[in-house]
């Protein structure tokens, strides 16, 4: 029997989360438990209120990466990454953590999961996917996407992602972010099914709305305002701090030229040959600790990256209700013309200028009954437009409503995760210093100091005697 195909024009309903049965039983059963519950004390699932469950009840962990080799829809061969997702259900009463699913994902098919979120939550500030190809990168780092350190990051930018999907209050619930990682058969022919994809706004559309709406929300125009602003500064200070890490790299390796030295010199010394190779090690050890300090600067530095997707993120929804605005304001155009013309016709006058008038002027007035006509037709066109007008107004005021409270949740987050990451990446750096220009100095210190007391004795009193010559009278 064939499937019926998605009605372009139904309104699209998220499906909310019903467990299936299969060999996530324990996970399946918990979750289900856990969204009646929710479903009983809210009104729907657009709902800003309840606990995340999710994160409460399962672990969710991309725990692996692997590159492999298949076919595309092309049949071309390709290399990708595919992922491991696991989640196990933590609601034992031993309190032991049981893996109830895994399955692997391509970053194309997160992809997917977050245009199906977009498209059915226009009102929600989506999480962000870690970038798909390597930006704002330094020499050290390499732009390929298949390199093991990129896709390492990548794996753990995909894990926050799934996190901050399982712990949002509306995402959680959703059917197919469930099926996402639990089912890993038929998981893309379940979303197309949604019809998601007809439902999908145009670019040339969202831009046209931009340019044409007339009474903006000052709101939106000011947190679109403010996106833009918040891309433009992480933007900025990445590169600054690709530069940095660059020319910072660069001094660190340098002191590696000390260290041979340092060796090459101690190979001809007998009295101060030990403390010319210890600090010739030393300094090896302080030029190859950039390493460390990049790497995890790099964990900082996506952190960053994460809030400057989001910042596309807030102007979606921004768009969005452009769109509504745009189409509202259409609406409202349309019912005035429709009425105005039932009262030209009811009343028999008609613009001068206006194409009717040119048409009555020319061939002369239409007969009482074809007057009637129209007359009852526009009435009609008119109730439904007042309806269709009121529908809108309603749609509108509710998608304002569910977005503010859902910009206001993102921006208590994007406070807290920055704050503690800046806050985080200022420890690092104090602590860098305490520990390469404290105690390494120390350390470079005690090794030379056999070799400046031979300087001393040797050189000592010749130097002093050079200086009291040149400075006679100190």
């Amino acid at each position: 029997m064939e499937q019926t195909p998605p009605d372009p024009e139904r309104p699209l309903q998220p499906a909310p989360l019903e467990p299936l049965g299969g060999p996530g039983a324990v996970l399946e059963a918990a979750v289900g438990e856990e969204t009646q519950g929710t479903r009983e004390d809210s009104s729907g699932v657009e709902t800003m209120t309840g606990n995340n469950f999710w994160l409460k009840k399962i672990e969710i962990s991309v725990s692996e990466a692997e590159k492999r080799t298949g076919r595309n829809a092309m049949n071309m061969q390709e290399t990708y990454t595919a992922y491991l997702i696991e989640t196990r259900s933590v609601g034992h009463a031993d309190g032991q953590s049981v893996l109830t699913d895994s399955l692997w994902r391509r970053y194309s098919e997160f992809e997917l999961l977050r245009n199906y979120l977009l498209v059915y939550y226009p009102h929600i500030v989506v999480p962000p996917l870690p970038e798909k190809r390597a930006e704002f990168v330094w020499h050290k780092l390499s732009a390929d996407n298949m390199d093991p350190d990129f896709v390492e990051r990548r794996r753990i930018g995909l894990e926050n992602f799934l996190l901050r999907v399982a712990s949002h209050p509306v995402l959680c619930r959703d059917k197919i972010f469930y099926l996402f990682l639990t089912q890993e058969g038929n998981w893309k022919e379940t979303v197309n099914e949604t019809g998601f994809q007809l439902k999908a706004d145009s670019r040339l559309k969202a831009l046209n709305a931009t340019f044409r709406v007339k009474n903006p929300d000052k709101r939106f125009t000011e947190l679109k305002h403010y996106s833009d602003e918040l891309q433009s500064v992480i933007s900025h200070l990445l590169r600054v701090r690709a530069r940095v890490a660059d020319r910072l790299y660069g001094v660190y390796k340098v002191h590696g030229n000390y260290g041979r030295v340092f060796s090459e010199w101690s190979a001809i010394e007998k009295e101060m040959g030990d403390g010319l190779q210890s600090a010739g090690h030393h300094m090896d050890v302080y030029a190859s600790s950039i390493d460390d300090i990049l790497e995890d600067e790099e964990h900082y530095a996506d952190q960053l990256k994460e809030y400057l997707f989001y910042a596309e993120a807030l102007r979606a929804v921004c768009r969005k209700h452009e769109l509504m605005q745009y189409d509202l304001e259409t609406a409202a155009q349309d019912l005035a013309s429709k009425k105005q013309q039932c009262e030209e016709l009811a009343t028999g006058t008609v613009r001068t200028f206006s194409l009717k008038g040119m048409t009555t002027k020319l061939f002369g007035q239409e007969a009482p009954e074809q007057r009637e006509a129209r007359v009852k037709v526009l009435e009609e066109q008119i109730g439904e437009g007042e309806q269709q007008l009121k529908s809108k107004n309603l749609e509108s005021r509710e998608f304002v409503k569910n977005a503010w409270a859902d910009i206001e949740r993102f921006k208590e987050q994007k406070n807290r995760d920055l704050k503690e990451a800046l806050i985080s990446y200022a420890v690092m750096q104090i602590s860098m210093c305490k520990k390469h220009f404290g105690g390494r100095s120390r350390q470079v210190s005690v090794s030379l100091k056999p070799v400046w007391s031979v300087w001393e004795f040797k050189f000592g009193p010749m130097l002093r005697s050079a200086l009291a010559r040149c400075n006679p009278g100190k």
